[in-house]
Formats: structure tokens, sequence, C-alpha cells
């Protein structure tokens, strides 16, 4: 028989029986990169996820034990070692995508020589994962694959909840039971929240650019030369995304309740933003004053910021408690 993660107790003790056992590397760890333009894909590492805002690379090392019970202990008669690595990319205007894969020819020895793999793969969040593969494929050679995504249509308004493929490997052997193993990618998610169907991975923080709007971007540099972090992408802490309409006034009225001082009312600069945006659960007085500020500027500009968050959360698929970066 074959069984999975190398637990022996897991196994037949009768003197005599077969099984394969499986154990795969962890696959967990991960690296995230800030993305403030297009995404290029992300490089591999073996035994990690390494991911931005659109795509994840996953290389997962797999070994397979071919075992034989006597006396009630497991005498391993042969091995198979190979790595799996995945491809995928998202798609910011569509929510149907395509992931491919390569399994790499196997190093085996003794009773590890012929071990056949099928591959299956399955999604959630109102996606549907369809594998391309040649089943029943020996280890003895190299193979590639492909992993097909579709999405039901989203409403507009929409987020669909978060999803993550899970990969199960099916080994099998003449005159020995099967084995799996699963793992599964990173954590993605699809939405048509501004009209614009499409898919990210949420966890990987973009930034959003907002040096060409002066006073703004002024504001905010002076906060970080006195030690304000949040939102810095030159090591501070992440802000992040709040939908919630009330909370956002809330968070406004907290810290732009005032008119603007005459000096600025002369300037023409009577419009108040607020940093860390209303709109983050860091927005209103959530940090301490030395982490926050405001900035008299002039309604057009104001407004412009307007525009460039909403084109940006578009762009990036930025939802609710998604982290981001605001680049000044």
């Amino acid at each position: 028989m074959l069984a999975t993660g190398g637990a022996p107790s897991a196994v037949a003790d009768q003197a005599g029986s077969t099984q394969l056992r499986v154990t795969v590397g962890s696959p967990q760890a991960r690296a995230s990169a800030v993305t403030a333009g297009a995404a290029a894909a992300a490089t591999c590492t073996i035994n990690k996820i390494t991911i931005n805002r659109y795509s994840e690379c996953e290389w997962v090392a797999v070994h397979v034990d071919v075992i034989k019970i006597v006396d009630g202990d497991p005498v391993v008669e042969g091995t198979a070692d190979f790595s799996v690595k995945h491809q995928m990319t998202l798609k910011a205007n569509t929510a149907n995508w395509s992931e491919k894969f390569t399994i790499s020819k196997a190093r085996t020895t003794g009773q590890g020589k012929g071990v056949a793999v099928d591959v299956a793969a399955v999604s959630g969040g109102g996606t549907k994962a369809t594998v391309d593969f040649p089943q029943g494929h020996t280890l003895d050679s190299a193979a590639s694959g492909s992993v097909h995504y579709k999405t039901g249509a989203i409403a507009r308004k929409k987020i669909n909840p978060k999803a993550k493929t899970t990969y199960t490997y099916t080994f099998t052997k003449a005159g020995y039971s099967p084995g799996t193993v699963s793992y599964a990618s990173a954590v993605y998610r699809c939405d048509n929240y501004y009209g614009t169907t499409g898919c990210a991975i949420p966890e990987v923080p973009t930034g959003i650019n907002l040096s060409t709007l002066p006073r703004i971007s002024e504001g905010i540099r002076k906060l970080r030369s006195h030690g304000g972090h949040y939102g810095d992408p030159n090591g501070g802490k992440p802000l992040h995304w709040m939908i919630n309409a009330t909370q956002q006034k809330k968070n406004r009225q907290a810290v732009c309740s005032g008119s603007a001082p005459a000096d600025m009312q002369r300037a023409g600069r009577t419009s108040c933003d607020e940093y860390p945006f209303a709109s983050t659960y860091e927005g209103g007085t959530n940090l301490p004053a030395a982490q926050r500020t405001i900035t008299w500027v002039k309604k057009s500009e104001n407004d412009g910021q307007g525009a460039f968050i909403t084109n940006w959360r578009r762009q990036f698929h930025v939802m609710d408690h998604d982290p981001f970066y605001v680049i000044a």
C-alpha cells in the first residue's frame, strides 16, 4: 500500500505487504513583492511559493519510498525523488486563466523505477480547476501539464471568496498499493467590484504613486521625516484598505472636522487631506498622532487623488483588508 507523509503507523503491518510512502517539501514560505506597475512573472525557489500581485511560482520537492513490510517493519526497496514547478499568472481583466506545471525526471533507486503518477487540482471561491496532464505518466521521464481555471459570472460590486488550489498526486506501481500527497497554492481572489472582472493575490502589497500631487505628497513626506512610517514602502508597515463607507466618513470627520487656517484659505488650500486615508483601517484616529497628519490642499488636487485611488484599485483589484504602500 502507499501511505502519505511517511508515518509507519499508518501502514499495514502484515508481513509481505507493500506500499508507496510519499513526503513533500514544505512550500509554505513566501516572498512578496510590492507592485506599483505591471507585474513580471514570479521567479522560482525550491520549496517556496514566490508571489507578486498577479503571479505565483511554486516549486515543490517530492520523495517517494517504495516499501515492503517485513515482520511489521518497513523496508525501503527503492526511492524516487523529483520536483514539481508551477507557474500561475492571474489576469487583471478576466477571471479565467491557466497555469503550467512541470514534473522533473525522477532520480530513482531500486524499485523506485516505474512509479506512475496522476495529478488532480481543486479550486474554490466560484472558480473551477481542470487538469490537462498525461495521467499515469511514469516518473522515469519529465512531463508537463496545465491547469485551466474558469470562474462563473461575477455581478458588479461582487467580491468572490478567497480561494486556493489544492494539488493531489496519486502514485501507483504494479504490486504496490497507491499513495497520495497534497499541497496548496497561494491564496487568490476574483472580483468585479469596479465593473472589471479579474483576479489577484491579495496578500501581496501593491503601491499607489501620489508623487505627482505636490501638496499631498509633500505632507506625506513631511510626516515620514518625523518618523511616520505607515504606508512607507521603504521599510514601513503597510496600510490596509477599508470598504466600509460609514466608517470612512467617521474616520474623515475625526481628523478633518474644522476649517482651513486663514493662511491656507488665502492660498486657496481649503480642502483637508488626511493621511493615512480615511478609507483605511489605519485612518481617522486609529493611529497615534505621531503617525498621522492632515494637509490643506486645493480641492482640485484632492479630487485628483480620488481619481488616482479609484484607477489604482481597479487596476490591482484592491479590496477590503488588502495591504498597500503609498509612494510619495
